[in-house]
C-alpha cells in the first residue's frame, strides 16, 4: 500500500495562490493514478483534479478548470496542486488520493469511492 501526506495549505486572500503537495511512500508511486478532492463540513467529498500514472492524462472539475493545475513528479513521489485565482468558495480541507487499479489508458477515476488510499488532508482557507 501507499502512505500519503499533504502539505502546503493555509490562509490566503481571494485572488491569491497556494501550491499543495502530496508526498507518497510505500509502493511504487508511478503505479498509481492520483487525485485531489476537497471537503467542507456537512458536504460530500468533492472531486477537484486527477492525473494518470504516467502523467499523460489530466482531468479537472469544472469549478477549478483554468485556475488549478495538477502535476506529478514520479522521481520525487509527489503530486502537486497549484491553485491560482483562489475564491472563498475554494475553502475546504483538501485531500490527495491514490488508486492502483488500472482503468485503461484513457479513464481517470473521479469518484471518491474509486480511490483506495487517502492522506490526512490539509486546510485551505480563502478570505474575501
Amino acid at each position: 500500500q501507499v502512505q500519503l501526506v499533504e502539505s502546503g495549505g493555509g490562509l490566503v486572500q481571494a485572488g491569491g495562490s497556494l501550491r499543495l503537495s502530496c508526498a507518497a511512500s510505500g509502493r511504487t508511486f508511478s503505479n498509481y493514478d492520483m487525485g485531489w478532492f476537497r471537503q467542507t463540513p456537512g458536504k460530500e467529498r468533492e472531486f477537484v483534479a486527477a492525473i494518470k500514472m504516467s502523467g499523460s492524462r489530466i482531468y479537472y472539475a469544472d469549478s477549478v478548470k483554468g485556475r488549478f493545475t495538477i502535476s506529478r513528479d514520479n522521481a520525487k513521489n509527489t503530486v502537486y496542486l497549484q491553485m491560482n485565482s483562489l475564491k472563498p468558495e475554494d475553502t475546504a480541507v483538501y485531500y490527495c488520493a491514490a488508486e492502483a487499479k488500472y482503468y485503461g489508458p484513457s479513464y481517470l477515476p473521479a469518484r471518491s469511492n474509486e480511490y483506495d488510499y487517502w492522506g490526512q488532508g490539509t486546510q485551505v482557507t480563502v478570505s474575501s
